[in-house]
């Protein structure tokens, strides 16, 4: 196996279109990410998931994208960014469309995995395409922000369509959608995305480390995923932790001694890169967490159909995209660190203010002040960390890089939802009626004021994160 030399720049005229593509496969896979949660009580009765099982429409994913994604970020490194790109599209287009004509629970579940790998393939390779066509500094940044608007606009904007294609067509139409847009963005890639140069040879895959990493990873995610359903002391949860924990302890030791490892441990020096994996853990950890608890508060307390779910969405998803252009422009005149601890402080405060704001019979207008807040906050974020993530990473390890933070990312989800599951449903346990939806709103209220005092640990990691000074000409631009 050989690595590949640094691709060839995408021709200025070009770069406009491939920072568009990028952006639009990050959105892809943000609209994945949440577009099935509002289709899951029509999924789990059209297919006949058991209480238990339905879960796994969402596990499945997590567990397959978590999982591989050290894999992909080296596979982009060492195969080429753009094949990868491509393919991993191409394995979204066939899972998708094998998803929407799935006919029993085993064939979706299998469908999601698939999904979730092509995921682990796409995220890093899309990341470090944005971060090898654009120079360190004002233009990654501005790039940057625009891919994050994507993404982060996508968590939300995943729930509004998810409603609407539920309500409209069926749960099906939350698969098929992903069929047409992920095969053109595959086609126009060989047009606009900067093309891989020839691959070096002579330099060998890291391959043993590849499938403990992966298997450590997948098996660390399954035991956090599984833990509130089976329990935290069962057989399964504790052999899949167990076995987890050894086969990521064998990882780093082939890593500490391979000429060429899949994760080079001296990468972890890069205090902003290793600032930038801790804020994603603790970030996916709380308000990546948000749309699950916002859902079940919306259907489950008050009723809400698909379409209205969805609805409910727009004011988060707004103030999110919001959030992420700002983010730019904050640290351009105040500087990384800075501007990474005030989204964070903003978002652990928005999310204080929807907890207080959360009950049984709490109207949408209630809880407003507190989502604009929070998901103001969480833009200003989102592009801070990504930016933090690539800062002072060699080009021909951005692959990897990303697949470090984006891998912190989806452990951190998993931790985050599973605790937060467990403090929400406690108490519920025979109860009924008005006494079970009244419950469950305190219940709500619970985690969601957790997940701002889990937040602010957030704001402690960005300490490692160098001061920066504000770029000279960033400020005069932004000023204006």
């Amino acid at each position: 196996m050989s690595f590949a030399s640094p691709p060839r720049a995408a021709r200025p005229r070009h770069r406009g279109w491939a920072l568009a593509l990028l952006a639009f496969a990050q959105l892809i896979i943000a609209l994945d990410y949440t577009i099935v949660y509002v289709a899951l009580p029509e999924i789990g009765t059209q297919l006949d998931f058991s209480g238990h099982t339905l879960q796994w429409v969402v596990s499945g994913y997590a567990v397959a994208f978590g999982g591989f994604l050290l894999l992909g970020g080296r596979a982009a490194d060492a195969l080429g960014r753009r094949r990868m790109f491509v393919l991993a599209l191409l394995l979204y287009a066939g899972s998708s469309l094998l998803g929407g004509l799935a006919s029993g629970a085993e064939l979706l579940v299998a469908a999601r995995v698939i999904q979730g790998i092509g995921g682990a393939l796409l995220f890093p390779a899309t990341l470090s395409l944005v971060n090898t066509t654009f120079a360190e500094g004002r233009e990654r940044n501005r790039a940057l922000a625009v891919w994050g608007t994507a993404g982060a606009t996508g968590l939300s904007l995943g729930s509004l369509l998810g409603g609407a294609l539920t309500e409209a067509f069926g749960w099906e139409a939350v698969f098929f959608v992903n069929v047409p847009l992920a095969a053109v963005v595959a086609l126009l890639a060989f047009r606009y995305i900067p093309r891989d140069a020839v691959r070096k040879r002579g330099r060998s895959f890291d391959l043993p480390g590849a499938l403990t990493a992966t298997g450590g990873v997948t098996l660390l995610v399954i035991a956090l995923v599984q833990g509130p359903e089976s329990g935290w002391g069962s057989t399964e949860v504790l052999g899949a932790g167990a076995l987890a924990v050894a086969l990521l302890g064998l990882f780093v030791a082939i890593e500490a001694r391979s000429r060429e490892p899949l994760m080079p441990l001296r990468l972890f020096v890069n205090r902003s890169l290793s600032s930038a994996m801790a804020v994603t853990f603790v970030f996916m950890g709380t308000l990546g967490a948000l749309p699950y608890f916002l859902t079940l508060y919306f259907q489950t307390v008050h009723g809400y159909g698909a379409l209205t779910t969805g609805l409910a969405f727009l004011g988060p998803s707004l103030s999110i995209a919001t959030g992420t252009i700002l983010g730019e422009r904050l640290i351009a005149r105040y500087g990384m660190r800075a501007t990474l601890a005030g989204g964070l402080a903003a978002g652990a405060g928005g999310l204080a203010v929807l907890a207080a704001a959360m009950s049984a019979d709490a109207s949408y207008l209630a809880l407003l002040p507190g989502i604009v807040i929070l998901g103001v906050g969480q833009g200003v974020a989102w592009t801070g960390m990504w930016i933090a993530a690539g800062n002072g990473v060699a080009e021909r390890e951005q692959g990897i890089a990303s697949g470090m933070a984006s891998t912190t990312q989806q452990v951190g989800a998993a931790v985050g939802l599973a605790l937060l599951i467990a403090i929400s449903a406690d108490g519920l346990d025979g109860l009924s009626g008005e006494s079970l939806r009244t419950a469950t709103a305190d219940g709500l209220q619970s985690a969601v004021y957790v997940s701002a005092a889990g937040l602010l640990l957030g704001v402690l990691a960005t300490l490692g994160l160098r001061r920066s000074q504000p770029e000279p000409a960033a400020v005069a631009v932004s000023a204006r």
